[in-house]
């Protein structure tokens, strides 16, 4: 099962380019003598700051618009939550 994205990936890249964002893939270079699975490590970790495994799964499946409202909501509760935590 493959991953298809709602908007072409062209389209995406023209509207980046028109707001002046530049796509960049995460990369990961592979240090010498450093293992496999500590770079794969670091790309995964990288991946997981940027929150695009989490988008990715988000958008396999069609989200309805009452799970659209709910998610927005729990973020806005988490981001409050923090926002009170470090404010004194």
């Amino acid at each position: 099962m493959s991953f298809k994205p709602r908007v072409g990936l062209a389209r995406l890249g023209r509207e980046f380019a028109r707001i002046g964002v530049e796509l960049k893939m995460p990369e990961v270079l592979v240090r010498k003598g450093e293992p496999v699975d500590r770079a794969l490590k670091r790309l995964k970790n990288k991946l997981d700051s940027e929150g695009i495994l989490e988008e990715v799964r988000r958008l396999r499946a069609f989200e309805t618009p009452n799970q659209k409202h709910r998610r927005k909501a729990k973020n806005n509760a988490k981001r409050g939550r923090t926002k009170f935590r470090f404010t004194a």
